[in-house]
């Protein structure tokens, strides 16, 4: 499947395991939660670089001792209308601090790019042909102002009308009644 990181494919690095397939090699692995927990003393004796696959009812609270471990977290979106990872992507950016690779996987599309990107994922695995289209062939923002507030620090459309009334107020300007 086609990786996009900053608006570009690349080649996935990463090596997806299912819960029973053995350890081989030196590609960092992604490992379910399940086996992540089972196995959490094995997998960090390999000496590999580890990421770890949240389905979208597993919580980023799960993990949160283990961050640490993690060069990845990849978030599941099972349909476009399940936006559980949105949040979990604030949450392992904007209250746990993590800094490494936040991965959107699952069901990917166009319209959501951009507030993926808001939201703190770094990497997008695209499984539906019409949203990777549409990713070559519309290389700038679609949208620049927004009303959703997120850590990226981007204004929200509230915040930059308060500071347009602000201004007019410098400047000895009245509100309309």
């Amino acid at each position: 499947m086609p990786l996009i990181k900053d608006g570009r494919q690349i080649a996935d690095k990463w090596l997806k395991l299912a819960d029973d397939a053995e350890v081989f090699g030196t590609a960092p692995i992604i490992v379910s939660l399940d086996r992540w927990n089972e196995e959490k003393d094995s997998l960090l004796k390999l000496n590999l670089e580890i990421g770890v696959l949240l389905e979208s009812c597993q919580s980023p609270e799960l993990i949160e001792d283990d961050l640490e471990n993690f060069s990845l977290v990849a978030l599941n979106f099972p349909s476009f209308g399940d936006g559980r990872a949105y949040s979990y992507a604030r949450i392992l950016r904007e209250r746990y601090g993590f800094e490494g690779e936040v991965r959107a996987i699952g069901d990917v599309l166009y319209d959501q790019v951009q507030l993926m990107h808001r939201c703190g994922f770094d990497t997008l695995e695209i499984e539906n042909a019409a949203t990777l289209r549409s990713l070559n062939r519309n290389k700038s923002a679609d949208v620049n102002v927004f009303y959703q507030p997120t850590g990226d620090g981007e204004k929200t459309a509230s915040s930059l009308r308060k500071r347009l009334l602000d201004s007019h107020k410098e400047l000895g300007y009245e509100k309309a009644s």
